[in-house]
């Protein structure tokens, strides 16, 4: 079963193999708190796979965190480039660009401790580091001045979110004339909206734009994002039916405008999922191996997970799964508002998060009332989310936005059908049973309320306790079915993007 990827941009324009780096905040397994960090590992991997896309490996540009840890097998190549850095002493600072093979493409690892060697990728308890702007214009300053030292020229620049948006203006105000980096195409893949960059006016400095700094932005600041979609080539985020959705103002985060006005250069690339990472035939995370031909393995493992968080494995009622970062676009209070009237009806809560703790209160408290019923894990746990993807019946995201998502796609992959909100990447990956009774993978909902969502659960608990167990072994078998694969679709649609973009550039750059 293939999937809809649709994207509305363009034309596949022939063009010779691409020399491409990427430069993003996050990347799975060195760096991640969410999608971000999948998307970057899996499709640089991916377009390396594309006979004639790429020229030698993606490069992958990323900060060395205090967590990221170089595999003491690797064979590290190191770099040390002197970057412009207007808040340093003397106006420079020296990096370490750490490079090794990351399976599947070159990870370039920034070595500056002064600006990564911190407890948080962003920030900490108290909230923002103030200087994230320095930061990550550091990063994309170090990426550009790393490929200027090899002289090594650069076709493509795909930055990922605001984090690296500084590399958009430093390309335009202070690379323009170099033959290295300066013709460049840039490509920006928007993950999330509601994430800005916003940079202060009296901050603005830290971005290293020198005097051009000045006619950049208001009065009031740089909008980072803003910045990357006016001056980026070409700009996509990650499901079709999320880039119709913010062209709108109730979901363009004050930015409608600007992506309104890119026009076709503006579209929407459907995520994939590395089917390597998740497969539950191969999951060391798992209690027992299954596959879509043999399920035995999945009530080995809804047992394991029950027993793990303190639920009874012998009770037969439904499991209703949840997993996200603590966050108001994550509708955690959706299911806090519910979680009464569905244990009433028989269902049981497993619920993992880390974040804003306090958008869990209303779930202690259901918890609380129904001792056995919910139980709640206050943490970031790879292995226990694998754990719950397999081992619940189904799993929820009321998102009340979601660019893309991946929970519900690995959940199908692990045999757990998903109740979602119909928005975003949700609608364009999950097809309603209700509505189409064979093809159906899942179940969705129209509003953002608790009584939407206890309505589409209710449906799912008709099939799944449905004496025959034939329309529910169905709907499992074909969400399991479902090729997510980013080489099927997603990454040769990048790679048609990329090549626009270095039209575009061409075409304004002579």
């Amino acid at each position: 079963m293939n999937r809809f990827s649709g994207a509305r941009a363009s034309a596949r324009l022939p063009s010779p193999t691409m020399r491409v780096i990427f430069v993003a905040a996050e990347c799975e397994p060195w760096a991640k708190t969410g999608g971000l960090g999948d998307v970057v590992d899996a499709l640089a991997r991916a377009l390396g796979r594309i006979p004639g896309a790429v020229d030698g490996p993606v490069e992958v540009f990323l900060p060395r965190y205090r967590s990221v840890q170089v595999p003491p097998s690797a064979a590290v190549d190191a770099l040390e480039v002197r970057v412009p850095d207007p808040l340093a002493p003397g106006g420079t600072s020296d990096v370490t660009v750490r490079s090794f093979d990351a399976n599947g493409y070159r990870l370039r690892l920034i070595d500056h401790p002064a600006a990564y060697d911190r407890a948080g990728f962003y920030g900490d308890s108290s909230g923002d580091f103030p200087d994230n702007a320095r930061r990550f214009a550091l990063l994309g300053r170090a990426a550009l001045e790393t490929r200027r030292a090899e002289r090594r020229p650069v076709d493509v620049v795909a930055i990922h979110d605001w984090h690296a948006c500084p590399v958009a203006l430093l390309r335009d105000v202070q690379y323009a004339d170099d033959p290295v980096v300066g013709r460049a195409a840039i490509s920006l893949t928007i993950h999330n909206l509601a994430y800005h960059g916003w940079t202060p006016r009296d901050q603005v400095d830290q971005l290293g734009l020198g005097a051009g700094g000045a006619t950049v932005g208001d009065a009031w600041g740089i909008d980072l994002l803003g910045e990357g979609i006016r001056r980026a080539e070409t700009v996509n985020t990650v499901s079709p039916t999320y880039a119709r959705e913010v062209l709108l103002p109730a979901f363009g985060m004050g930015l409608d405008g600007h992506l309104v006005a890119r026009g076709d250069q503006f579209t929407g690339i459907l995520n994939g999922l590395d089917q390597e990472v998740w497969d539950p035939a191969t999951d060391p995370a798992l209690a027992a191996p299954y596959d879509a031909a043999s399920l035995a393995g999945k009530a080995a493992c809804r047992a394991d997970l029950l027993a793990r968080v303190g639920l009874d494995p012998a009770d037969p009622s439904a499991i209703l799964g949840v997993i996200g970062r603590l966050d108001p676009q994550k509708g955690f209070d959706l299911v806090a508002g519910a979680a009464r009237r569905l244990v009433a009806r028989g269902a049981r809560l497993v619920v993992l998060g880390s974040g804003d703790a306090t958008l869990l209160e209303g779930l202690r408290a259901e918890a609380t009332r129904a001792p056995g019923r919910i139980a709640i894990v206050e943490r970031f746990d790879r292995d226990l989310s694998r754990q719950i993807y397999a081992g619940v019946d189904l799993f929820l995201m009321p998102s009340r936005f979601e660019p893309c998502g991946q929970g519900q796609m690995i959940a199908m992959r692990y045999g757990t059908p998903p109740i979602a909100h119909r928005t975003g990447g949700l609608a364009d990956t999950i097809v309603d049973l209700g509505i189409d009774a064979a093809a159906g993978t899942g179940f969705l909902f129209d509003q953002a309320t608790p009584e939407a969502l206890i309505a589409a659960v209710d449906r799912a608990l008709r099939v799944y306790a449905a004496p025959d167990r034939g329309a529910w072994s169905a709907l499992v078998a074909r969400g399991m079915a479902v090729d997510w694969s980013w080489e099927s679709s997603s990454a040769p649609l990048y790679a048609s993007l990329f090549r626009r973009a270095i039209a575009l550039r061409l075409a304004t750059t002579g």
